[in-house]
């Protein structure tokens, strides 16, 4: 789904694109600097594992320069303030959680939520992106299975004492993300990416997550499907 529009030639460089792009690459750029804040944050809560999560955070950060060199060559000023926006409501519930040091919490929301998105759409954008963007993307997204497997290792290793909490953060958060792909859709689709490819893979890559944790088919279908009426 989405990738027969590889075939369809894209004008890098009309306003219409360079317009959706500022947003898009905003968002992306704002995604990985969360995502370094976060694994500090992480590495705060789980000092057993402080030369990990600080690894990944810096990988992010590199993330984050190459997605700001994506912009700068198509001539982009990504439109920051709109991608903070995108990502505050999801930036408090991980803030609330790190407060209460809820590392179930933090870490789906992290390792499972925003991993999924990111990785979804990267997948989506991949066959439609510039070359320049082609490239640093397709390395991103290797990096990016390293940290969601570090989340579904430790929430597998506890998933006894952490499926209630985990079912309840779903249930928080998962709504988030239906209300952020909405947000971006007519821009997604200018850049060539379309809504129910992202929503497909995003499902794809979180009911896999949920498997690997321990939870069982029908558990899946019940999370994955929280708040999805709203898409």
């Amino acid at each position: 789904m989405g990738q027969t529009l590889e075939a369809v030639a894209i004008d890098y460089h009309t306003e219409a694109y360079r317009d959706a792009y500022s947003r898009i690459n905003a968002i992306v750029i704002e995604g990985e600097a969360e995502a370094y804040s976060n694994y500090l944050q992480l590495a705060e809560l789980m000092p057993e594992f402080n030369e990990d999560l600080t690894k990944l955070a810096k990988m992010e950060d590199r993330h984050k320069k190459g997605f700001t060199a994506c912009g700068k060559n198509l001539n982009v000023i990504p439109d920051m303030d709109f991608a903070k926006e995108f990502f505050s409501e999801l930036h408090s519930n991980f803030q609330k959680a790190f407060a209460t040091g809820d590392i179930v919490t933090c870490l789906l929301i992290q390792s499972l939520i925003i991993e999924c998105f990111a990785i979804a759409a990267y997948n989506i954008y991949i066959p439609v992106a510039d070359p320049f963007a082609r490239k640093i993307t397709e390395g991103v997204v290797k990096d990016e299975y390293l940290h969601l497997n570090f989340g579904e290792e430790w929430l597998q290793n506890h998933f006894d004492n952490t499926k209630t909490n985990l079912e309840q953060a779903n249930r928080q958060n998962l709504p988030i993300v239906w209300k952020m792909l909405n947000q971006v859709e007519t821009d997604a689709k200018v850049l060539g990416m379309e809504k129910e490819a992202l929503v497909e893979d995003f499902m794809i890559q979180y009911g896999e997550s949920l498997g690997k944790i321990g939870f069982n088919t029908r558990d899946i279908m019940k999370m994955s499907a929280m708040g999805l009426v709203a898409a």
